[in-house]
């Protein structure tokens, strides 16, 4: 899900500002979305739980994974916690409303802020690959 993430966090400067109409239109690109990206998120917390039960006795990997599966988790709750209020209350950007502005800011920056947590998740997973890379000791050498 960090694709997906980064690419709102990039497009993020050029969308706030555009005006209430442009903006509105361009909100439509993500049509169809929600449903693509609960499988997404079904299927990485699904990856990461069985992960982590994998390796729960290799605490150098295991405690990277769990941090991952906490800052995925952190992302959903921002998700449900501001993402979708703004999702609901524009019917999902196609109503605008008074307070368009106050919305489109709580839904770029809880995008933003889910990057954060989603870059967070790999990083954690990169660090639990490379605890698992033999060390230089007993003669291997990786370069």
């Amino acid at each position: 899900m960090l694709g997906p993430a980064l690419a709102h966090a990039f497009e993020m400067p050029t969308k706030m500002n555009l005006a209430r109409d442009e903006y509105f239109v361009l909100q439509q690109v993500y049509r169809g979305w929600s449903s693509f990206s609960l499988v997404l998120v079904v299927v990485q917390l699904i990856a990461l739980v069985t992960t982590a039960y994998l390796v729960r006795r290799d605490r150098r990997v295991l405690v990277p994974t769990v941090l991952a599966i906490l800052f995925v988790l952190g992302a959903q709750v921002l998700f449900w916690t501001y993402t979708h209020p703004a999702n609901v209350a524009t019917a999902n950007w196609t109503v605008p409303t008074d307070d368009w502005a106050r919305l489109r800011r709580i839904w770029e920056y809880s995008h933003l802020a889910r990057a954060g947590l989603q870059a967070l998740a790999m990083t954690s997973l990169i660090i639990a690959v490379v605890s698992r890379l033999p060390t230089r000791r007993r003669g291997y050498h990786y370069y």
